[in-house]
């Protein structure tokens, strides 16, 4: 398994900054955010699976609008994966005629170019071998991480989250858990702001990570813009003994 990020950030404001998405082999994307619009138009056709954890703009941005570019390119939908909340937020808000078309009923209902699979928490959603289980978070919208396990290991992505102990029982119970990329938006100086946004910051993640019972490899995600180097300097401060790593574009694991 092959897992490419598009993007990692918290923000825009230039070219190495990209909201988040991760490319997983060639056909599926976990989230779909701006990064998703610096792959080609022949990429974005081969992309058949989608699995969200949550609606957030940030992460949903480029979805309206890869199937706009796509659609008619494919002989079968893009098949969305969410819970069941997420699907009803995007369907109220997002494909309902006033902001975008709703490409579950584009050009027909009875072959649409979206399709939604609902999704609940350790569910195993198996693809070609990938074994891709969404995972309990906690933010302002209905949220969840994700594992992505080849069989030989597993990576998980926190997605938004604020502290969640169920996550961490969820990730002690990986076996074969080698690598963890966990979110830490903002720097200790708006632990404030984090709280209200059930968003981390570096305080916070010192907490949640007193329940990781195991040594993964760690990457820090959805960095604010004008916050990066703070944020990071007091991660490395904290937590120096996990050797955090900041997530980049472009950046590829091997499973």
């Amino acid at each position: 398994m092959k897992v490419r990020i598009l993007g990692c950030s918290g923000g825009i404001g230039g070219r190495h900054l990209r909201t988040t998405s991760i490319l997983v082999d060639n056909d599926v994307l976990i989230d779909c955010g701006t990064g998703v619009a610096d792959l080609s138009i022949a990429d974005l056709a081969q992309v058949d699976h989608v699995f969200l954890t949550h609606t957030h703009m940030d992460h949903i941005a480029c979805l309206p609008l890869m199937l706009d570019t796509v659609g008619d390119m494919r002989n079968r939908p893009l098949v969305v994966h969410a819970i069941p909340a997420v699907e009803e937020i995007l369907r109220a808000h997002i494909f309902n005629w006033a902001v975008w078309p709703d490409f579950s009923e584009i050009p027909s209902a009875e072959k649409p170019w979206l399709k939604f699979e609902s999704l609940s928490v350790g569910q195993i959603v198996e693809l070609q071998g990938r074994r891709i289980v969404p995972l309990p978070a906690s933010h302002t919208v209905p949220a969840v991480a994700y594992q992505l396990d080849s069989g030989r290991a597993s990576l998980v992505f926190s997605g938004d989250t604020g502290p969640c102990r169920e996550l961490w029982m969820a990730v002690n119970a990986i076996e074969n858990l080698r690598t963890l990329i966990i979110e830490t938006a903002f720097s200790n100086r708006e632990r404030k702001l984090a709280e209200a946004s059930r968003h981390l910051c570096p305080s916070m993640l010192v907490e949640e990570l007193r329940f990781l019972q195991s040594r993964p490899e760690l990457y820090i995600t959805h960095l604010k813009p004008g916050q990066i180097e703070l944020t990071m300097q007091e991660i490395e401060d904290s937590i120096g003994e996990f050797k955090p790593r900041m997530l980049q574009n472009n950046q590829v694991f091997e499973l």
